[in-house]
């Protein structure tokens, strides 16, 4: 005799000893899907002759990038168990994917009309990302390489700009709430602690599963209603998510996000560059110009300068101060000849050299000089003067 728990355990060591049970792929329609606060999920599958009860824990819950919805039909991957307590069978799942991708595009499409039709994806709603970057926010996984790639084309194209990391999950069942509730951050950061310039929010490529987190409607809607711009960066060129037709411009990659944050503010710096090298090279032709012009002018003013002419009229007055003193010299020598030719004629004249020849000039009392006998009488002194001096003499009558 059996007891039900040695029966239910004999069951179940019979389930785990098929192979065919350990790894199953089950097609099916989902019902039933409760999330437990312990953050595991239950659920059922069926179709059109049965149900079978599943679940998936919490772990395999984190790493899905996209969870069905009620009615949806998937493909659940996992093995198949008892559990002792209902004692019913049932698939542990760890990986559900769409039935079809037709489903996702569905579910795709539907999306993307309903936030076309309410002006979400307008133009005229989009802004342009500012030239002038100070700072730029990032919302993207912390140990991706994404946030990698475009922190390596930040700093190789614009290192000044500052950047602040927003991590989050991108993958996975919790990660479009994690996403929204980044981008918040962002947005509250930008408000109270510094400005941010733009946001770009970016993930690598992968499966449309992969990116489905960037197709939930909170997370379009988060980035919408965003007061930063925002870049979007999700997946590789070919990849489109709904987050690409919100945000205010979308980037093939992450790097080309990097690359499309910072294109303005290079391209502003080259142009100012290429103004300043013109102002430049204007300015060198105008000083050329202007040093050309200022040579001619003091080539003209050389020319025409008071100090030319003062130069001009010294050297003038030197040759006539020359000529004038030469001309002084002239007479002056022509005078001392004319001179020395009446001291000559005079010393011819001089009496005194009569008086060496032997004559004697006799003079009266009173000076008068005695010619002729008539002018003296006897007795009167004389003064004769000789060669050899003076000497006094008085008239004797011969009688």
């Amino acid at each position: 005799m059996l007891t039900v728990s040695k029966l239910t355990a004999h069951i179940a060591r019979m389930f785990e000893q098929d192979d065919a049970l350990r790894d199953v792929e089950v097609v099916g329609e989902v019902s039933n899907w409760k999330r437990a606060a312990s953050g595991h999920i239950y659920f059922r599958l069926k179709d059109a002759g049965a149900t079978i009860n599943a679940v998936m824990w919490k772990g395999s819950v984190m790493a899905q990038s996209w969870l069905p919805r009620e009615g949806d039909q998937v493909i659940a991957h996992g093995y198949v168990g008892v559990y002792p307590e209902s004692g019913a069978y049932q698939l542990y799942t760890n990986r559900l994917q769409p039935a079809g991708r037709g489903q996702l595009y569905a579910q795709f499409e539907a999306l993307k009309e309903k936030l076309r039709a309410e002006g979400l994806f307008d133009a005229a709603r989009k802004r342009a990302l500012p030239v002038r970057l100070t700072r730029i926010g990032i919302v993207t996984s912390a140990d991706a390489a994404a946030l990698r790639d475009i922190l390596r084309t930040l700093a190789g194209r614009w290192p000044l700009v500052e950047v602040v990391i927003f991590p989050t999950l991108v993958q996975g069942a919790e990660a479009p709430p994690r996403i929204v509730a980044a981008i918040a951050a962002a947005n509250r950061y930008a408000a109270e602690v510094a400005a941010i310039d733009t946001l770009i929010v970016a993930r690598g490529g992968g499966s449309i599963e992969d990116l489905w987190a960037f197709n939930d409607e909170g997370v379009a809607r988060a980035v919408a209603n965003s007061a930063i711009p925002v870049i979007s960066g999700v997946g590789h060129e070919t990849d489109f998510t709904i987050v690409d037709f919100v945000a205010d411009l979308r980037a093939p990659t992450p790097t080309a996000a990097a690359v499309a944050a910072v294109q303005a503010r290079i391209e502003e710096h080259a142009q100012t560059l290429a103004r300043v090298q013109t102002v430049r090279e204007r300015v060198v032709q105008r000083i050329a110009q202007e040093r050309r012009t200022l040579d001619r002018l003091a080539a003209r003013l050389h020319r025409i300068h008071p100090q030319r002419r003062l130069d001009l009229q010294r050297q003038r007055l030197d040759e006539r101060e020359r000529r004038l003193h030469q001309a002084i010299q002239r007479i002056l020598t022509r005078r001392r000849e004319r001179s020395l030719a009446a001291v000559q004629r005079l010393e011819a004249l001089n009496p005194l050299r009569v008086l060496g020849r032997g004559y004697s000039i006799v003079q009266r009392r009173d000076g008068v000089v005695v010619t002729k006998p008539e002018m003296v009488k006897d007795g009167d002194k004389l003064v004769v003067r000789a060669a050899g001096g003076e000497y006094q003499a008085i008239v004797r009558s011969g009688d």
